[in-house]
Parts: C-alpha cells; sequence; structure tokens
C-alpha cells in the first residue's frame, strides 16, 4: 500500500479548531480528532475500533428522509457556487473498462479527469446512482453499511495550471461546514481518517470522515494516474469527494438501520409481502450497535461473529441468530430489488455475459432469501412495491415498468429450470467424486455450478448434504464470482508486425475518407514503405478497418507501376497500407483508386446498421441496445440486446418499419463535436458501438431516428441504401439477439433466391407456389406415419431376431453369451437387438457385429451379467483396439466401430 507523508492530510482547519493526529492501535490508521484522550479511529469496524454510537440518539440537529438528504447536500453546494449536474445513468456506457458506475467520479473519468475535454461545470454537484458489487455479501448483514445501490453525492473542482478552484483546506472545510453548520453535528464528533483511494486508473490521498463509528464521507484528493502500478502525477488535481446519502440520512435519524432511514413504509410493505413481522427498534438497537462485528473480511466466520456479538449483547447465540437472519434476509432483498430496477431500467439485459451477469446475479441471490423466507413467489409483488416507491425518483422507471416487470417473470422461470438442472448436475458431481474416493465438492467447483449453470450454494449444500457429501461455502461467494464480472479487461490495440518504432515519428495520416466520403480517387505522397508489403501516406480516402466496418480495396499507381490494396489498417496516429506489387518509393506522388463498389456497399451497409437499430429500440424497447456489429458485402450483421428470441413477426416489423426509413430519404449527418457537448445534447445513446476515445468523437445523426458516435462511413441519404432484407435471426447468447440482413442489390438478390428455392421445392412436389406448405405439411405428415411403420416393423424384426439369437446362445460361467455378426445393418437396429435380448434374459452377456463399409459393435449386460463382475466398457474398449478403432460407455451398455 502506498504511504504519504502527513502534509498531504494536514489542512488548516485541523489547526484552528485543535485537531490532532493519532493512529489506532487497533487497525493500525492514523487519525485527526479533537479530543486528546481518544484512543482509536473511532470507526465501527470488524477488529472493534468502535460501535455505532448514533443508534437512537442522532448527533444531528433534526431527522432528515432520504429525499431530504439528498435535496439538502445538492442545495448546500449550490449555494456555494457549485453548479448542480444531473446525474448519469448507471451502466459505464462511455467506459470499455467498466460496467456500472460505482462512484460519482467515474462519471469524469478519464476525460476529464486527464485534460482531454472541460468538465461540464466547475465546480460541481452531483448526487449519483452508484453500484458496487465487491460487497454483495456484506449486504443485510451490515444493517445498510453496505449496499449494492446507493447515491453518492459528489462535489467536484478540477485544478488546471491554468485556473484554481480549491484543492485540500477548502474540500475539508466545506465538510466541516456541511456537517456542523448545515446538519448541526458538533465539532468534536467528527473524526478525519487518513486513508488512500484508488479507482478508475486514478489515485490519491483522502479523508474518511467519521461520526460516532460511521463513515459517512471520503475526501480524495486526486492527483495521480495508476500505470502499472505506479503512480504518476496528473496535470489536472481533481477534489473528488463522495458523501453517502443513505448514510447521511440514517445517521440523522437515528435509526436501527439504514433500511429502515432509506426505505420507511416500504420495508413495512415487504416485510407484510413476504409474511415477516419485523422486531420492535426496541429489540434491535443493541445488535444495530454493533452491526460492525459482521463485515465480512478475510478469515471471517459467520457463527464466531454472531456468537462474539451475543457475548456483548448477553444473548444466547442462537435466539440471535433466529431473531437477525430473516431480518438481514429482508433487508438484502429490498437493496438487490432495487437496484434490479434501476439496472434494468438503465437498459441492461439478463444474461450470462458483462452487466446481464450481474443483474442475473441479483436475481438469483433475492430468489435464494426469498427461499429462506418461505416467499419464493414474491418477487413480482416486491419488484412492484419498489417501482412504486421509487419512481418519482428515477424518471427511467416509469417508462420502463412494463420491460422491468415481464424481465422478472422470465427470470424466475428461468431459475426454476436452473434449479431443476442444477440438481441433477449435483447428483452426478457427487456420483464422480465419490467414484475418485472423494467426500468434498472442491470450491473452484462450487464457483463453475455456478458462474456456468446458475446453481447457487445453497443448493449445492443440500444436494451435496443429501448424497453424502461436504462443502464449504466461502462468506463471501458472491462477491466473488461478481468480481469475476464487474470489469472488463482491455483489449490489447492489434499491431501490424514491426511498425511500432518506424511510425512512431511520423505525421498523423490525414483521413480524406471523412472530408468526402464519396471520393473515389486521390493523390498522396509516400513517407514510408516498411518492408515489402505496407506504406505509409501522408493523406488516404483508403478507409482503415474499424467500427465493424472492413477496410478498403483498391489500387496505388506511380510512376514505376501499381501495387494492388489489400488491406488498409489504422497503428496510432497513422494508416498502413497493405499492398502487393510493384511498391512506390518514399517521397514518390501516388494515385489511389478506391474500389468504388465494395466501398459502397458498405456504406449501405453501415447506415443501414443504425437504421434497423433504430428500428429494433422502438418496436422492442429501450432496453435495446447495440452488442456487436460486423458489415459485410453480401451481408452484414447487427447483434442487440433482447431477452428473448425474436418472433417471425418482430423481424418482420423491424424490417418494414426500416424501409419506411429508407424510403423517407432522411438525411445522415455527421459532424466532430466536442465529447462534453455531444453528451449532454444526445446522452450516453451515443456509445450504442461501445466507448469512443478523444477529446471529439464523430458524431452521425439520422435526425429524429438515431444518434451514435461512429467512425465509419455512410450514405448521405437513407435513400441511398436501397431495399433492406433480413434474411434471419439467431440467437449468439443469451440475451444477445443477431440479425442478419443484406441491403441493395444483395438484399434484391437474396429475396430472388429465396423465391428459386421455394419455386423449386413447389416443383418437386409438383404443386402450385401458393400450395407449398400444405403439401409440405402433407409430405411431412406421410413421412412420419411410415416412419412408425417402419419402427414397428423394425422392433418385430429385433423380436424376432432377439429369439433366434437366444436359442443359440452358449453358456458359460453361469451367463448366456450371445455373439453374432448380423450384417450391413443400422447401429440403431444393433441396439434394439441387444435390449429385447437383455430384457428377456438377465443372464444374458450380448456382442452384436455389424458389417459394411465399416464395422461397429455394441456391447450390452443383463442384470445377472452385471452382478457377475462384467463391465460393458471395458469390453467395448478391448474389442475397438482389435478392430482399429474405439470403444466406451458405461457398465450396463457400451459401443463402437472401426475401419
Amino acid at each position: 500500500m502506498v504511504e504519504f507523508p502527513v502534509e498531504e492530510y494536514k489542512v488548516e482547519l485541523f489547526d484552528e479548531l485543535g485537531y490532532v493526529r493519532k493512529k489506532c492501535p487497533i487497525c493500525g490508521e492514523y487519525f485527526w480528532t479533537m479530543d486528546p484522550d481518544q484512543e482509536t479511529c473511532g470507526e465501527a469496524t470488524a477488529e472493534g475500533c468502535s460501535t455505532y454510537g448514533f443508534i437512537g440518539d442522532p448527533p444531528t440537529r433534526r431527522a432528515y428522509s432520504y429525499r431530504e438528504m439528498r435535496e439538502t447536500f445538492l442545495s448546500f453546494f449550490e449555494r456555494r457556487g457549485h453548479e448542480r449536474i444531473r446525474p448519469y445513468p448507471t451502466v459505464a456506457r462511455g467506459r470499455d473498462d467498466l460496467l456500472f458506475v460505482h462512484a460519482s467520479i467515474i462519471d469524469f473519468q478519464p476525460y476529464v479527469t486527464e485534460g482531454i475535454m472541460p468538465p461540464p461545470a466547475n465546480p460541481l454537484v452531483i448526487v449519483q446512482p452508484c453500484m458496487r458489487f465487491v460487497d454483495i455479501d456484506n449486504v443485510g448483514l451490515t444493517f445498510g453499511r453496505h449496499l449494492t445501490i446507493f447515491e453518492m453525492g459528489g462535489h467536484h473542482a478540477f485544478n488546471t495550471p491554468e485556473q484554481e478552484i480549491y484543492w485540500r483546506d477548502e474540500t475539508v472545510r466545506y465538510f466541516h461546514e456541511f456537517a456542523t453548520g448545515e446538519l448541526g453535528v458538533r465539532d468534536e464528533e467528527i473524526i478525519y481518517k487518513e486513508g488512500v483511494w484508488v479507482g478508475g486508473g486514478n489515485a490519491g490521498p483522502d479523508l474518511e470522515t467519521i461520526i460516532r463509528g460511521l463513515e459517512v464521507a471520503t475526501l480524495v484528493f486526486m492527483k495521480f494516474k495508476v500505470l502499472d502500478g505506479q503512480f504518476r502525477e496528473l496535470p489536472i488535481r481533481t477534489v473528488d469527494t463522495g458523501y453517502g446519502i443513505e448514510r447521511f440520512a440514517w445517521l440523522s435519524q437515528g435509526a436501527v438501520s439504514a433500511f429502515h432511514a432509506v426505505y420507511g413504509p416500504l420495508l413495512d410493505e415487504v416485510a407484510d409481502i413476504v409474511g415477516l413481522e419485523l422486531p420492535e427498534p426496541e429489540l434491535l438497537a443493541g445488535p444495530a450497535r454493533l452491526s460492525s462485528y459482521m463485515i465480512i473480511e478475510k478469515g471471517f466466520r459467520r457463527a464466531e461473529a454472531r456468537a462474539r456479538m451475543a457475548r456483548a449483547l448477553g444473548m444466547d447465540p442462537e435466539e440471535l441468530d433466529a431473531l437477525l437472519t430473516p431480518l438481514e434476509a429482508l433487508f438484502a432483498i429490498l437493496d438487490h430489488t432495487k437496484c434490479l430496477i434501476i439496472m434494468l431500467a438503465d437498459g441492461v439485459v439478463p444474461s450470462n455475459v458483462r452487466e446481464g451477469y450481474l443483474a442475473r446475479l441479483l436475481i438469483r441471490r433475492t430468489y435464494r432469501l426469498l427461499r429462506l423466507l418461505g416467499a419464493e413467489g414474491a418477487l413480482s409483488d416486491i419488484v412492484e412495491a419498489q417501482l412504486r416507491y421509487w419512481k418519482p425518483d428515477y424518471e427511467r422507471l416509469a417508462e420502463s415498468e412494463d420491460y422491468i416487470m415481464e424481465i422478472v417473470e422470465l427470470e424466475g422461470k428461468k431459475y426454476e429450470q436452473t434449479i431443476s438442472r442444477g440438481i441433477e448436475l449435483v447428483k452426478r458431481l457427487g456420483r464422480e467424486l465419490r467414484s475418485s474416493g472423494l467426500r468434498e465438492i472442491p470450491e473452484e467447483k462450487l464457483v463453475e455450478l455456478y458462474d456456468s449453470h446458475g446453481v447457487p450454494p445453497e443448493i449445492v449444500e443440500e444436494v451435496a448434504a443429501e448424497e453424502g457429501l461436504e462443502v464449504r461455502v466461502p462468506e463471501d461467494f458472491y462477491a466473488r464470482v461478481a468480481e469475476r464480472h464487474v470489469s472488463v479487461p482491455l483489449r490489447a490495440e492489434e499491431a501490424l508486425p514491426d511498425m511500432g518504432p518506424e511510425v512512431a515519428e511520423l505525421p498523423p495520416t490525414k483521413p480524406l475518407y471523412y472530408e468526402d466520403q464519396y471520393a473515389r480517387e486521390f493523390e498522396a505522397t509516400v513517407l514510408k514503405v516498411i518492408g515489402d508489403r505496407y506504406v505509409i501516406l501522408d493523406q488516404t480516402a483508403f478507409y482503415p478497418e474499424g467500427g465493424g466496418q472492413p477496410a478498403d480495396r483498391g489500387i496505388l499507381k506511380h510512376d514505376g507501376g501499381e501495387c494492388r490494396v489489400l488491406d488498409v489498417r489504422r497503428v496510432g496516429r497513422v494508416i498502413a497500407h497493405v499492398v502487393e506489387g510493384v511498391l512506390p518509393p518514399e517521397g514518390a506522388r501516388v494515385k489511389g483508386l478506391v474500389d468504388w463498389g465494395r466501398r459502397h456497399d458498405l456504406m449501405r451497409a453501415h447506415t443501414a446498421t443504425h437504421i434497423i437499430l433504430g428500428a429494433a429500440r422502438r418496436l422492442l424497447g429501450k432496453h435495446v441496445w447495440q452488442a456487436g456489429a460486423q458489415k459485410g458485402i453480401e451481408h452484414s450483421r447487427l447483434d442487440i440486446t433482447h431477452y428473448r428470441h425474436l418472433t417471425l413477426d418482430e423481424i418482420h416489423a423491424i424490417e418494414r418499419l426500416a424501409n419506411e426509413v429508407v424510403r423517407a430519404n432522411l438525411p445522415v449527418r455527421t459532424s466532430w463535436m466536442p465529447r462534453g457537448e455531444a453528451e449532454a445534447r444526445y446522452g450516453f445513446r451515443l456509445y450504442q458501438g461501445g466507448a469512443v476515445p478523444g477529446r471529439e468523437i464523430r458524431v452521425v445523426e439520422i435526425p429524429g431516428w438515431d444518434v451514435e458516435a461512429c467512425g465509419g462511413t455512410h450514405c448521405s441519404r437513407t435513400g441511398e441504401v436501397g431495399l433492406i432484407k433480413v434474411l434471419r435471426a439467431e440467437r449468439v447468447q443469451d440475451g444477445v439477439e443477431r440479425l442478419v440482413f443484406a441491403v441493395g442489390d444483395h438484399a434484391l438478390r437474396a429475396v430472388q433466391e429465396q423465391e428459386e428455392a421455394l419455386a423449386r421445392v413447389a416443383e418437386v412436389l409438383n404443386v402450385p407456389v401458393g400450395d407449398v406448405v400444405k403439401a409440405v405439411e402433407n409430405t411431412v405428415s406421410e413421412l412420419r406415419e411410415l416412419r412408425r411403420k417402419l419402427n414397428r416393423a423394425l422392433r418385430r424384426m429385433a423380436e424376432l431376431e432377439a429369439e433366434a439369437l437366444l436359442a443359440r446362445a452358449e453358456e458359460l460361467a453361469g451367463l448366456k453369451v450371445i455373439r453374432a455378426d448380423l450384417g450391413p445393418v443400422d447401429p440403431d437396429y444393433l441396439i434394439e437387438v441387444a435390449n429385447e435380448l437383455c430384457d428377456r434374459e438377465p443372464r444374458a452377456a450380448v456382442l452384436l457385429f455389424s458389417t459394411g463399409r465399416t464395422a461397429s459393435f455394441v456391447v450390452k449386460l443383463g442384470q445377472e451379467a452385471l452382478r457377475a463382475g462384467l463391465k460393458a466398457s471395458e469390453l467395448a474398449g478391448e474389442l475397438g483396439r482389435m478392430v482399429g478403432g474405439g470403444g466406451s460407455g458405461k457398465d450396463w451398455f457400451a459401443q463402437g466401430g472401426g475401419p
């Protein structure tokens, strides 16, 4: 851990009020206090530095509701020259390394904090809904100290070399004034604890503010960028503060939990829904003051922590557990379902990857908690109650209500199916472990069962106990699996070989394809030739591969000949042309000829992608986001987030609406805009294709239809796209639908090919095209009837064959050994005969061959043959080796073959 000198923490206010610096003997951290007799840091921790002293005795002059505290915070800083900023979505659409916003500063990283773009205001104040999953197992246990969804109040100032807004002294003074002057907390009640904050790629020293055991705010003096574990100073020093709105409301009310303070009447309503009688606050006051004992840290044991709390309260541990466990589950249900509805309203679709994985984790953990309370069917009612309660605070909830309720219903059905499958998976795993002499399910298997199959560890525990197996579930299990999914690994930029040092000093290549997307030819100067394949020009109209659009192709002509352009790639600031043919010398003038037919097809496909996405969002809902795209010549694809497979009617509706936009011949406008201006004007729907770097971004807008930050080439009007034909929809992964489509002449060709195929089918069936469906249905019905008759005949043949073979069976060691070559028959027939033999004779040991172009065999054992110790799999393995092939299976049945 990095340590900063004391000068990074000491401020004028400490001298003015007589604060002294001390070191906590329990946690070892330094802190500042006005009380010279204060021994510990005063924070309620698992180690016991302190407990919560505000329960039943709030330090503020009055109680504030959650909504009042939010407005009090915003107004306080607004009166002090901070501009109020609207909160951002919780999904980090503008980041390619994070999935969710977990602190207010994330809204401004890295573009503002690194000086790439100006802040929306300076200084500013914001209350940002945030989501964190690393402490998910603590939610409920700590009575509201830990939450997956919370509101962070942030006042931020961005100090540049040219303009100093305010820094450490003013930041601490603002907090102190808010706590004392605005809320009425006494000076001596406030302790400042030193720390180091790291997050979102930045870092800095921080002061954590403690009032009667509760950390209510963190004041970060952010001035470093973290690169490869090293702290490098930034040109911009950022005041990054995080005030816990929920915690301040809890502190002001002195309630027994943050859930009582924040959810108020909703807590009572949800308790009624699940059939739980809430304990009287007097009963909970003692456990609430000691709830920091339950913080899950390394080495935590739930039973031990509960026993420790019980001893301190003079209670029986089992009675205490019976009192608190249902309540802790209720607290977590409240938190998780609020987090879920906000997440879904911000466009998340539950799935097995990225944001969707965490949504599903919340849903399934909630179901597990409801099961604990015997209220498995209550989720929909709870979500409806949450929507009613929070709609005034989050405007997106009202417009997403139907989608949210449908998701809850669908995910409930999927969860039930998952549990059914999961029980069988665990039983099968148990058999495999026992056969290997093991009696415990390893932790990695426990994680795999959840991560890959969705089986909660509690279900694994139940089934394992029935199967006589042990399993140890880590106390922070859900945090561990969430940690695998809360961030996205950055993809390394793909570089062409041997080019880094050689292009580093070259000026940026001028992109002529942006100046005129219809430019078919251009002239340029050769700046560099690398090896026998790579040419770098001062400017180019060849589009480099990017954003799902393939690179242009064409020709470079020069005095010495010409070379074909096979590929074009961006390498840092320059564009490299991958060529074949006679290379031009460095310094030569060249004429570039773009393969216009190919480029125009790609422009149409790229424009069509925007049109189809707009149609999908209008018809399916605002939860639809682009999850990937690839433009092509013959056909293209667009991946969208959606929670169920598209029906044919939905596909046709998207197609019709898309073609209406084509016929409307709307303009397609492209412009470069400062990032902040673009985000303010269009919102984060800009980032349909993912995060886009840079101070300025290229915005492609079809007015009234679609707007995105996009670097590709597009038509100037939608009418230029021509016909759009959606060829098919595929489910590429859970929560993602793929639309495969063709445009222009290629769409017409696709339609014609479908018509030709239909005509051929009609010709084969000897019916008019209009009667093809009926004729196919009749043919399929006839085939099914023929197959039924054939199966009956085969079964009868197998019965007769088995009867004849049984009559010729050899008696050997009390078993009936049947060996026969049945000639060139289907392997299924061998199995049918073997089954019939073993059904008739429990002592049967059957080996049947089929000889044709290849050899195949089956080995089947009756019950008595199995009891005699024979194993079909071993026999099949040996036979397979004998015929130059292989064989495998179970103890009672196996099959194989050879050349």
